[in-house]
């Protein structure tokens, strides 16, 4: 099959990267795969094909009238684009412009064109004029692939016929991403962590959706000196965060956003814990947790409902109370065999379900079921 994809931002996170690499690991599988998009590294250390467009920001409260402007215009160049690409089997969109945009293509450009879903329905969308026309594009859809149970409830509930959505989990290196007690020690040198220090981590978009400061004061109210807080990442609210951890000071740690050295930030945690936005998927950051043997802890269930379980970590409740995470904290300071038996099981579980061959071959079924009769969309 050759699969053309569109995805299309003004900022980059953990559904670009997923999006990426679940085309590598399709064409792993034989399959050609092509990336429209406006983000020039988004196919580093893949063998995806990335051709370069601009259509804009996504479609949100604040871009809507600027992008109805130039929709027509910006339709004639996602058509434009796609022509060199013809003929493609699989048309697959991510974003709800390119979703929109989709089904407004010549017949030839939309034969059969397969939705992806890295989070819940926006609210905006689910009622009123969006919703009608979020409905009118999905009718186009062949499939859609939901990353997680939420997300295919969202969109069900919406009104896309639930027969039509499958949920597919994000598609993951697990054999390159893994503990490593040289990265570890190396990190923690390069912090200033000592060795026997708790070391709480948070690999995360700086959000106001993001409620990163429930970690901070969760770590503050444990007033505990063996507790060291790593914040790894980028975003407006940083100021903000860094005032909340002044308290703690040299035991706050704040870096960038790990790139290739993911497994050695992750190594330095003793537990890594995940703030959820009201509209989070599947969070790349918590099955990278697993994968270094972490145990994960969410601030909340949205996302993380279907993949964090007792015995691989914890769900605070209520959620986004500090109280309730520094108790979950508190048992594992009291309990180092607990994060060694969670981290190991989360490593096992994330093995079996988010491996790349495994769920590639999942995406490889689907598709070829959605393309069987060349398409009638």
């Amino acid at each position: 099959m050759k699969i053309v994809s569109v995805m299309t931002t003004t900022s980059s996170g953990g559904a670009e990267f997923a999006a990426v690499e679940m085309l590598d690991a399709l064409r792993a599988r034989g399959h050609e795969t092509v990336l429209l998009s406006d983000q020039k590294d988004i196919g580093r250390d893949t063998g995806v094909r990335v051709v370069a467009i601009e259509l804009g920001p996504k479609l949100a409260a604040g871009t809507w009238i600027s992008l109805s402007l130039r929709w027509p215009l910006l339709l004639r160049r996602l058509a434009g684009a796609l022509s060199g690409e013809l003929p493609y089997d699989v048309l697959l969109v991510h974003y709800k412009k390119e979703q929109l945009m989709a089904a407004m293509l010549p017949r030839a450009m939309r034969r059969s064109i397969v939705w992806s879903e890295w989070g819940p329905v926006p609210f905006p969308m689910r009622k009123g004029l969006p919703r009608r026309a979020y409905l009118a594009a999905a009718a186009r859809a062949r499939l859609v692939m939901a990353v997680s149970a939420g997300t295919r409830d969202s969109v069900a509930e919406v009104g896309v016929p639930p027969e039509k959505v499958v949920v597919v989990p994000n598609v993951m290196r697990t054999d390159e991403i893994r503990y490593s007690e040289q990265g570890r020690v190396r990190v923690r040198d390069r912090l200033g962590i000592p060795a026997d220090a708790f070391v709480v981590g948070c690999i995360s978009r700086f959000h106001p959706k993001k409620r990163n400061d429930v970690v901070v004061d969760a770590v503050v109210q444990l007033r505990d000196p063996r507790v060291h807080l790593v914040l790894a990442g980028a975003g407006e609210t940083e100021a903000q965060l860094r005032r909340l951890a002044d308290p703690l000071g040299s035991r706050a740690h704040f870096v960038p956003t790990p790139g290739r050295e993911v497994a050695e930030v992750l190594s330095a945690f003793d537990v890594c814990v995940f703030c959820p936005s009201p509209t989070e998927g599947m969070p790349r950051a918590v099955i990278l947790g697993m994968l270094a043997e972490r145990p994960c802890l969410s601030t909340g269930s949205e996302g993380v409902a279907d993949l964090i379980s007792t015995e691989l970590g914890g769900i605070t409740s209520p959620e986004n109370d500090p109280a309730s995470l520094r108790a979950m904290l508190t048992r594992y300071l009291a309990d180092p065999e607990l994060a060694a038996r969670q981290g190991a099981a989360a490593r096992a579980h994330a093995e079996r379900v988010f491996a790349a061959p495994v769920v590639a071959e999942q995406i490889e079924r689907l598709l070829l079921a959605a393309t069987a009769d060349g398409g009638r969309s």
